[in-house]
């Protein structure tokens, strides 16, 4: 095992009122909270949301028991400052602007990217996975792009919006490629190809610095990692772990394939990857997705996922996981993802505090 790669998730969540559901601007008192019983949350650019960081594991059972700690010890300083944790995508009922968290960098972001900063709310999954260097992760990078669109429909979990349906399984996905790096990556020929797009962004101002790269897979600043950020927040936490899991998975064999050359995965149409990536959002689990590797067109979103799972079968069986891989599949394509769960939920009365208590249940089951 310790020659396989480690990794590790961020959480982010919501925080809303417990008597309306609408998003609460206490992150930094839910923050403080935490601190206190030593805990460290992280606020993020919207005050209603809070983010947790994974201690790094080698194991998915390692994860699931880090991963479970943290959800509880958020949700228990979350409901001490008055809110409650909520695992979710976007906020189910929604006010017409999220206050600004305020930092001077958050400040910033605020006054210069105007409504897409102020109508945020949007929590996702960040899955960061140990690579050798910067050349391996833009390898990574270019093998995972056909594979984003099925992670992204596994994990779709903001399907309701402004206490509505949005009419999509993700809606935080379609509303955060407002940004101007966000979605998935361009395909990069070498880590100075990257390097020179990035510096192209910042200076021309277009993003502020490094840190606003968003793209749904990037070479992390800071760690020895690929970071690979596609995913809603999924609703429970063996749902993370099967996510990370997944793309642990991915990564591994995406490093044993790494040949130096060029491959099919240059010639991956753009307008075929947005394509998919729509699809995925609008239809989640429940519906079809594109097949981006074969000439099959539409096809049920399960078994794209399923020749994932074919494709990167020996990396789980080297990592002892293939088992719970495919049984968590099984569950939720009996009992439904988030997305699936907060419909039913909401279809029953259209009462918005239904889905609430169905994804706080959901976030600490």
């Amino acid at each position: 095992m310790s020659d396989l790669p480690t990794f590790g998730a961020e959480e982010e969540f919501l925080l809303v009122d417990p008597r309306t559901g609408e998003p609460a601007a206490r992150n930094s008192a839910v923050a403080e909270e935490a601190g206190r019983r030593g805990v460290d949350l992280q606020v993020e650019l919207s005050s209603c949301q809070v983010e947790t960081t994974s201690a790094v594991a080698s194991t998915s059972a390692q994860l699931a028991g880090e991963l479970a700690r943290l959800r509880r010890a958020a949700a228990q300083a979350a409901e001490a400052a008055g809110v409650t944790l909520l695992a979710s995508g976007l906020p189910p009922a929604t006010p017409h602007e999220f206050p600004v968290t305020d930092t001077p960098r958050y400040r910033r972001i605020g006054e210069r990217y105007g409504m897409v900063a102020h109508e945020q709310g949007i929590c996702g999954c960040h899955v960061h996975v140990q690579v050798p260097d910067r050349a391996a992760a833009i390898h990574v990078s270019n093998w995972l792009r056909p594979w984003l669109p099925s992670l992204l429909a596994l994990s779709a979990n903001s399907p309701l919006y402004r206490n509505a349906e949005s009419g999509y399984a993700s809606w935080r996905s379609v509303l955060w490629r407002r940004w101007p790096a966000a979605g998935p990556p361009p395909f990069f020929a070498s880590p100075d190809e990257y390097e020179r797009t990035v510096r192209m962004l910042v200076d021309t101002e277009v993003i502020l610095d490094q840190k606003m790269i968003y793209w749904d897979v990037r070479p992390s600043a800071n760690f020895p990692t690929i970071e690979v950020r596609v995913a809603d927040v999924p609703a429970t936490a063996a749902e993370t772990v099967l996510l990370a899991t997944l793309v642990r998975a991915a990564v591994i064999t995406a490093l044993e394939e790494n040949s130096g050359e060029k491959d099919e995965l240059a010639r991956l149409p753009p307008g075929a990857l947005r394509a998919a990536y729509w699809k995925a959002a609008h239809d989640g689990l429940a519906g079809d997705g594109l097949d981006l590797l074969g000439d099959r067109g539409a096809m049920p979103a399960r078994e794209l996922l399923g020749a994932l799972v074919r494709r990167v079968r020996p990396a789980l069986e080297a990592l002892g996981e293939y088992d719970r891989v495919t049984g968590e599949l099984d569950r939720i394509a009996a009992q439904g993802n988030g997305a699936m769960r907060q419909l039913r939920a909401w279809r029953r009365r259209r009462d918005v505090m239904d889905v609430v208590r169905e994804v706080a249940e959901a976030t600490l089951s």
